[in-house]
Formats: C-alpha cells, sequence, structure tokens
C-alpha cells in the first residue's frame, strides 16, 4: 500500500532563501529508504507564503497567493512511500530524522482505477 508522508511543523526563518540540501542524517534516512525500496519520492517544500490558492465559487475562479489555511505549522515536505501495511509505515516513519522537530502525518492513498 501506498501512503504519503505529510511534513508538518513551523517552518525555520530564511528557508525560502536558502538551497541548501537537507541536512545530513535526513539525508542518510532518504538514500536508505530509497535503496530498500521503501520511498518512492519525495521533497521540500517552499513555505506556505509562496502558495497559490485556486478555488471555484458561485461559477467564478477566485486566485488567491498564499495558502488555504492560515496556521502556525505548515507542510514543509513530503514522502511517498509503499510499504506492507500501516504498521511498517509506522516503522519507516519512527527513524526518519524529522520527527525530533516536526510531526509526519501518514496518509494511505487510494489506489488508482
Amino acid at each position: 500500500m501506498r501512503y504519503l508522508l505529510l511534513i508538518c511543523g513551523t517552518p525555520f526563518p530564511g528557508t525560502d532563501d536558502c538551497d541548501e540540501p537537507m541536512d545530513e542524517k535526513t539525508q542518510v534516512w532518504v538514500d536508505e529508504m530509497t535503496a530498500r525500496g521503501v520511498r518512492l519520492s519525495g521533497s521540500r517544500l517552499r513555505s506556505a507564503a509562496t502558495a497559490t490558492t485556486i478555488r471555484h465559487r458561485d461559477g467564478e475562479l477566485l486566485v488567491s497567493d498564499g495558502p488555504f489555511a492560515e496556521t502556525k505549522e505548515q507542510i514543509l515536505g513530503y514522502d511517498l512511500i509503499e510499504c506492507a501495511d500501516l504498521d511498517e509505515a509506522i516503522e519507516i516513519v519512527s527513524t526518519h530524522p524529522v520527527t525530533k522537530f516536526a510531526t509526519i502525518e501518514i496518509r494511505p492513498i487510494w489506489p488508482t482505477p
């Protein structure tokens, strides 16, 4: 089963201006999970301040700058993993270094017909 890992937390100041690679511990986790065939893809995201939100309301297209919801925590990044079941997904996520300062939401993905 595929799971989307939503990495949520408070962004560090200056992250939108930083194109440095991820920290070493996270890179080790990414490399290990990719080599195991568990991690299919993933990436960091720029801050919610760079978001564009699209809605249709009353037949009109509304395009807004910024996130859908104003919150202190943001989605900082994501990983797409494939595991046998939720227990394996939890085991995989429990080893992710960002759990020390952020929260990871594990969300099962509906299979594509």
